[in-house]
């Protein structure tokens, strides 16, 4: 069999057997179109190299019956185990899965600030994911790999962040930084793009091709799933939401340019606006002050209310572009922000629908899904669970020559 043609039945077989396992060699011939011979030489290859494993099949079958016991197949989930972690504000959320994808450890610990130098965030992460695995009573080296979700523009591939409301430099090779610096692979993406693969793995997604997920908490993000993929763009900068422009020359973004999406509807772009309401207090807590902000729009104060309703507004000409450029089957909205209404309130989603493209066909369904931060770790576990697979499956090329 041609090596490329190995590797593909390889990488298909092992995710089958994820995915719908434990399973029959006859029934993965089916799902998968492979022929049972080369099935058969294949999920030799993983068991031998302990990727999956044999279980006796629960059957119906009278217990007398003769002949040699069935078996199914299945991961095994001691054979590896990985990381995900979500970089936050002021805290680093972090869950371990097995190779299986089972959840067996969580953490979540507060960071000293926001922005770091690259090797000071790099330790923190390292010391992280070290208290982690001795929580769960495993070491270090225990892991396979650690996948990290980051604010800001990154390329997954190269591990390169462009620009990161988390570090105080750009243009860093964070994830051969952090790679060094714990010692095992590391994988780095945008957080709002492992949201989108934690909601095609675990979530809302799993049952559409075509989707969206926006997030809104300190900024803006958006992870795009097309034809089962997740789009990154040629740069590693696609579906960057945050950072469309929806007023020409408006408020100041972080990013450093003006009028982008995020800098009317983010957490710090309500704060800023915030101290413009009379009696506002900026030694108050953040998350009070937000509060406070949105609670005087509903009672009506002059001020509050025009903030949020721009915001309202300069959200739904935001969604409804994404409609009118994407058209997909759904739309998910999370993030911290969803634990409030003011953009996705009734007339939020439908001035968007007045914004899009009017045809004889109902428009994308819109739904809010509140993950919390551990979630968005366990799309950061997944995505490091794919690379430690794809490692794993290129060591059998490696024994096989």
């Amino acid at each position: 069999m041609p090596d490329k043609q190995r590797e593909s039945g390889r990488r298909k077989l092992l995710d089958q057997i994820r995915r719908t396992g434990p399973i029959p060699r006859i029934e993965l011939s089916e799902l998968t179109g492979i022929s049972r011979a080369t099935v058969t030489t294949i999920t030799a290859e993983l068991l031998q190299n302990g990727l999956i494993r044999e279980v006796p099949r629960e059957s119906a079958e009278p217990e007398g019956r003769r002949g040699r016991p069935r078996v199914d197949l299945k991961i095994d989930g001691a054979s590896h185990l990985v990381v995900g972690a979500k970089i936050s504000n002021n805290l680093i959320s972090l869950v371990l899965l097995d190779f299986s994808g089972n959840q067996i450890g969580t953490l979540e610990t507060e960071m000293t600030r926001a922005v770091f130098e690259a090797q000071e965030l790099a330790n923190v992460i390292s010391n992280a994911v070290d208290q982690l695995a001795q929580s769960a009573g495993f070491a270090l080296r225990d892991i396979s790999g650690v996948g990290v979700g980051i604010a800001g523009i990154v390329d997954a591939t190269r591990g390169f962040a462009y620009w990161s409301p988390s570090l105080k430099q750009r243009n860093v090779e964070f994830g051969n930084l952090l790679t060094q610096t714990l010692g095992l692979p590391a994988f780095i993406d945008n957080d709002a793009n492992l949201v989108a693969v934690a909601e095609k793995t675990f979530g809302l997604g799993q049952a559409h091709s075509d989707f969206i997920v926006v997030t809104i908490e300190s900024g803006v993000g958006m992870g795009l799933v097309i034809g089962n993929e997740l789009y990154r763009g040629t740069r590693g900068c696609g579906a960057e939401f945050g950072h469309t422009k929806v007023h020409l020359d408006g408020a100041l973004c972080r990013c450093g340019q003006r009028g982008c999406l995020e800098a009317y509807v983010a957490d710090y772009a309500l704060l800023r606006e915030a101290m413009t309401v009379p009696g506002a207090d900026p030694n108050v807590d953040p998350g009070t002050r937000i509060e406070a902000l949105l609670s005087n729009a509903k009672a009506g104060e002059a001020t509050a209310k025009s903030i949020v309703d721009r915001a309202g507004r300069m959200f739904a000409l935001g969604l409804a572009n994404l409609v009118n450029i994407f058209d997909p089957q759904l739309i998910i909205l999370a993030g911290e922000q969803m634990q409030f209404d003011h953009l996705f309130a009734d007339a939020v989603i439908a001035e968007m629908r007045k914004s899009i493209v009017q045809i004889d066909k109902a428009p994308p369904e819109v739904v809010i899904h509140k993950w919390g931060n551990l979630m968005w770790a366990r799309g950061a576990a997944a995505y490091a669970l794919d690379n430690v697979s794809e490692i794993a499956l290129s060591g059998l090329n490696e024994n096989a020559d």
